[in-house]
């Protein structure tokens, strides 16, 4: 039987604003202990991720210490909070609450919004096969592990967590402060809690997670990941500009659209890109990425391609933002 879910994502604040979004379904969604059962159950629970009722003009209130907010859920499910602070936030990050009542039911979560720490850097990063290996051009491969190997057996490219961690303690110089991270990806919000737990397994820096529209057949579930990637460009134009004093790193790969988009944005944004890096998924480079590549140079941005994070690292040290 589905039950209703209320799925919070972290949110995030500036001085002047403060954002924070979820959904409400109804659903099978699997628990993180189920993200780690064997393989039957686990394809199982991921099919199940893609199999959701969303639930449409539901009231949702928003509370952040003695503040409170209501809005609305939309057709998909979504609901989003964009609200001028009312009094000023520390750095870090900070617990807030969802409540709405359904049915009769009272529900209630607790979510995270992230103040970022003083800084000149943001980080903003792909996830399939930029640090998470998942075989994006092999469709039958990337759907193979998608359904059989659960969040344990999934695989990570050798010293991407040495590199994503320098980039977040760079220019640091306190234990608790880390620039602010940010996952921006053409998964879909069903993946949330899987993303989330594979960082977390990995000690991936603590980020603030952007995906792409929640789907909700099994339909959806083969074409994961593939489409238009336009959402992409709106949510980081949407990082860059509630965060503009900040210079970015942008990481990505080269197995789908990852260069081009980049180059969108460096031509959008030609002061706030100080680096990309580009993950080489093949066993060559390819001819059209540096060309981008190239391009991009042009406009003062620097850019690595990349076969192993080890080059990425030496690249960073040699710019000097590591």
């Amino acid at each position: 039987m589905k039950e209703i879910q209320l799925k919070l994502y972290r949110g995030y604040a500036n001085d002047q604003e403060v954002i924070v979004f979820g959904h409400i379904f109804r659903s099978h969604t699997p628990t993180t202990s189920t993200m780690e059962n064997g393989k039957l159950s686990y394809a199982l629970a991921m099919i199940r991720m893609f199999r959701l009722n969303p639930l449409n003009n539901v009231k949702v209130t928003f509370e952040l210490n003695d503040w409170e907010v209501s809005s609305k859920t939309t057709k998909d499910g979504y609901f989003r909070f964009n609200l001028p602070l009312k009094e000023s936030l520390p750095s870090g990050w900070h617990p807030f609450k969802i409540c709405c009542q359904i049915d009769g039911h009272q529900l209630e979560e607790q979510g995270e919004l992230l103040k970022p720490y003083p800084s000149q850097l943001g980080i903003i990063s792909d996830i399939d096969d930029t640090f998470l290996i998942s075989y994006s051009n092999k469709v039958f491969k990337k759907l193979y592990v998608m359904l059989f190997r659960n969040v344990n057996r999934r695989k990570i490219f050798d010293d991407v967590v040495d590199h994503y961690r320098a980039l977040s303690k760079a220019g640091q110089d306190s234990a608790e402060a880390s620039n602010a991270f940010f996952y921006v990806s053409s998964s879909e919000w069903n993946l949330y809690s899987f993303i989330t737990r594979f960082a977390e397994i990995h000690h991936l820096p603590k980020a603030v997670i952007k995906l792409k529209k929640i789907k909700t057949s099994l339909t959806d579930f083969l074409m994961t990941g593939r489409g238009n990637h336009d959402h992409k460009f709106i949510k980081i134009k949407d990082i860059i500009t509630f965060y503009p004093h900040l210079d970015y790193v942008l990481l990505g790969d080269d197995s789908q659209h990852d260069p081009y988009l980049y180059e969108r944005v460096s031509k959008h944004f030609p002061l706030n890109v100080r680096a990309i890096y580009i993950r080489q998924t093949g066993h060559r480079p390819k001819k059209k990425v540096e060309k981008v590549l190239a391009n991009i140079q042009d406009l003062d941005v620097a850019t690595c391609y990349f076969k192993n994070s080890q080059e990425a690292i030496a690249h960073s040290k040699k710019i000097g933002i590591v």
